[in-house]
């Protein structure tokens, strides 16, 4: 199983836009949210910056692409996307669920 983390970027877009991509990447098999332990060892759930996703799986770098790529297209708005594999995460000031 390997992690990813995506970055889409819609340009000229509006809010709506991104609820629409919000939907097609959820359709896809993307979260908006992570999950992980606090400085203390407890599971939370917090919210990834916006316009941020991640998934989990079998896929190689190119395939996470192309499923972002199709998201981003059912929007009909130019975009640009980062895929990057994610062997550790670590944040600071994300918003809880």
């Amino acid at each position: 199983m390997t992690d990813f983390t995506v970055r889409v970027e819609l340009h000229s877009a509006d809010s709506g836009d991104y609820d629409a991509l919000h939907g097609e990447m959820d359709r896809e098999g993307f979260e908006r949210t992570i999950t992980g332990t606090d400085n203390k060892g407890v599971w939370h759930t917090w919210h990834l910056p916006w316009a941020e996703y991640i998934i989990s799986g079998d896929f190689t770098c190119d395939h996470v692409r192309r499923k972002a790529i199709s998201a981003a297209e059912r929007t009909a708005k130019k975009y640009a996307i980062l895929v990057t594999q994610a062997q550790t995460r670590c944040w600071i000031g994300l918003d809880l669920v």
